[in-house]
């Protein structure tokens, strides 16, 4: 028996030869039993997924967040509350522009996406290498990203449809001035900060809400290099950063980058010079001062490029309690577009694979999909339900209601309306026939429940109308309990009609 470990087919069936075709004849034609050489074609014509639209090319590898600063004060996330607290993470870094085969040494603006796995859920914080961008009404973004990529006819990069844009968009300057300077072209990755650019939000375990901007300085400092110096790095080797980056992990020169905030309260954001809300614009220093809570260390190189690179999915959308998102336009957006391109890109259920998987449990009424791995296995898979085993609300996770001119954005009570008036109304306008028709063909359809819910079902007709009640119990074959009837009346005293 051999010593090594045996070559299978993907449902595990040894192969014996995997170099030579099933053939009619050594110079017949290939036989469709070959199930062999078919799924590995089969798989060879799906091994791609779409790239990415914008931050197709990028590279990655996991780390470490320590807290080395405890906020409690401005947020209950629990990942920031200790100091020593470390918090795994996964960091993606991009360029923007190009498609996936662009150089790594472009003047391009760098994506840096942290994805921390925090014991309540992750948290993506999906940045780039500037503090601001380009536009500040997502309603500009597809255009904008058209003008970056290529010329419907030519098929080239096109200087007229950038700059048309951005003459005609002067909110640009201020991106374009930092994508034109030094740091438009880093040496590295090592060797840039990272921003988390817009505003998010803070809640505390008192509900009180902060505004706040994310920095992540390097501490191995910034270097950038020429345009000339760009151009011959570029000739030698179109992966430069992505080579840096692996290698430097692999010698055990650990990146890493002191980790920031600006904190902003909600009555000085009401008379902030600017928008506080704007992505084109940065909050001053000296004003609003920067405060470390802690340090990101890489320290892992990825075992699969593919499997945890590319497949690794980022949403702005993804917050822990404590975290949450800012009247940002662009952010609001965000919100809907990212986790939408990931499902489109990668499948439905692309939380499920192991570099995107929180390292906490994961409860939802989510289920199926293309790439299920069964989640929930026999629970229910809607809510509300009756089930004591089943994932419940947490009510103490609730955020404060945000104030918006005159309205408050909140989570309003929908429940707490007349829900039987009208129902009772319908049911008195039946003839005796339709109504005997109507109660049998509800106890048909509710028989199958468990009694228990059968009889709290009951209670939403007798608050209709007792009538209405009454044939459906006698449907049922179920004596109702006069007692339980004022209490359900009680519990909820919504109208019950004689």
């Amino acid at each position: 028996m051999s010593e090594h470990e045996n070559l299978t087919t993907a449902t595990g069936c040894p192969i014996a030869d995997n170099q030579n075709s099933l053939t009619a004849g050594s110079r017949g034609p290939l036989l469709m039993q070959d199930v062999q050489l078919l799924e590995q074609m089969q798989h060879f014509n799906r091994e791609r997924i779409p790239e990415r639209v914008v931050h197709a090319k990028g590279s990655g590898a996991y780390g470490t967040f320590t807290v080395t600063r405890a906020i409690p004060e401005y947020t209950k996330a629990k990942f920031l509350c200790d100091v020593g607290k470390q918090t795994e993470v996964f960091l993606r870094f991009s360029t923007v522009a190009g498609e996936k085969g662009a150089a790594d040494a472009e003047r391009d603006v760098r994506g840096f996406a942290v994805k921390f796995y925090t014991e309540e859920g992750n948290w993506d914080l999906v940045g780039n290498n500037t503090p601001v961008f380009f536009i500040r009404d997502p309603y500009k973004f597809a255009n904008f990203i058209h003008t970056q990529k290529r010329h419907p006819q030519t098929n080239l990069r096109d200087a007229n449809m950038q700059w048309d844009f951005w003459s005609l968009n002067p909110e640009s300057l201020h991106q374009i001035t930092i994508l034109f300077s030094d740091r438009g072209l880093p040496v590295s990755y090592r060797h840039m900060n990272g921003y988390g650019s817009h505003t998010f939000s803070f809640v505390n375990a008192q509900g009180e809400r902060f505004w706040c901007k994310f920095h992540f300085k390097t501490r191995q400092g910034v270097k950038c290099m020429t345009g000339e110096a760009s151009a011959n790095l570029i000739g030698v080797d179109r992966e430069s950063h992505q080579r840096d980056l692996f290698e430097a992990i692999a010698r055990g020169e650990y990146p890493s980058w002191t980790v920031k905030v600006q904190v902003m309260t909600e009555k000085q954001a009401n008379t902030f010079q600017w928008n506080p809300f704007d992505l084109t614009k940065v909050w001053p220093h000296s004003d609003y001062p920067l405060m470390e809570i802690g340090i990101l260390e890489l320290n892992r190189n990825p075992e699969n490029y593919f499997a945890e690179v590319e497949q690794a999915a980022f949403s702005p959308s993804v917050f822990p309690p404590g975290i949450g998102p800012s009247p940002d336009k662009v952010l609001q957006a965000r919100l809907m577009s990212y986790p939408d391109a990931q499902r489109y890109r990668i499948g439905s259920n692309f939380q499920q694979l192991p570099v995107n998987q929180p390292r906490c449990p994961v409860m939802h009424y989510q289920r199926d999909g293309a790439m299920s791995t069964g989640y929930g296995g026999s629970n229910p898979n809607y809510y509300p339900n009756s089930y004591d085993t089943a994932p419940k609300e947490a009510p103490e996770h609730r955020e404060p209601g945000l104030t918006l001119g005159d309205v408050v954005a909140d989570r309003y009570n929908s429940r707490d309306q007349d829900d039987y008036t009208q129902a009772g109304n319908l049911w008195r306008v039946l003839d005796d026939a339709q109504k005997d028709r109507t109660a049998q063909a509800i106890a048909g359809a509710l028989g199958g429940a468990r009694q228990e819910i059968q009889m709290r079902q009951l209670c939403h007709f007798f608050r209709a109308d007792v009538d209405y009640g009454r044939r459906v119990a006698q449907a049922l074959s179920l004596e109702i309990d006069l007692a339980m009837l004022q209490q359900s009346q009680q519990d909820n005293p919504q109208p019950i009609r004689a």
